[in-house]
């Protein structure tokens, strides 16, 4: 007389699941964005001994070639506005507390360019600062 009614289906359609994660991948691969610093073309001296800095979150790059071109996280910096490199970093700093800078300057460049780039640094308050070179062994 009385028949039992039939349970509705609870399956989750699975046919479109590939489409769903293909597209998924897709996007994140278009969307993702790996930034290197590229800086300048230089060519950083050489040194027996070296630290490797664990952590490059806080990092800010300065770069100085032979050629007095200098730039700041991929920034051309002018070399008239040379108190710009003072305001940048300090802004930099304030951004980020911990902020270490690090300086791959070419071992052709003149030293008194390394020495004004360093003044501003001083002026900003920057006196974490790291010194790029390459390893170079021996003793």
């Amino acid at each position: 007389m009385f028949r039992k009614k039939q349970k509705p289906k609870q399956d989750i359609p699975t046919a479109s699941l590939p489409d769903i994660i293909f597209m998924l991948l897709f996007f994140f691969m278009v969307t993702t964005v790996l930034k290197k610093s590229q800086g300048l073309p230089i060519v950083t001296p050489a040194a027996y001994q070296t630290k490797k800095i664990e952590s490059k979150r806080h990092l800010a790059y300065i770069w100085a070639d032979d050629k007095n071109a200098i730039s700041i996280d991929d920034k051309l910096v002018p070399l008239a506005g040379m108190s710009t490199i003072s305001k940048m970093m300090r802004q930099k700093l304030d951004d980020d507390n911990q902020l270490i800078v690090s300086m791959k300057i070419d071992k052709r460049a003149k030293m008194s360019l390394v020495t004004d780039i360093q003044e501003q640094l001083r002026d900003a308050y920057c006196i974490r600062v790291n010194y790029a070179t390459k390893f170079k062994g021996g003793g």
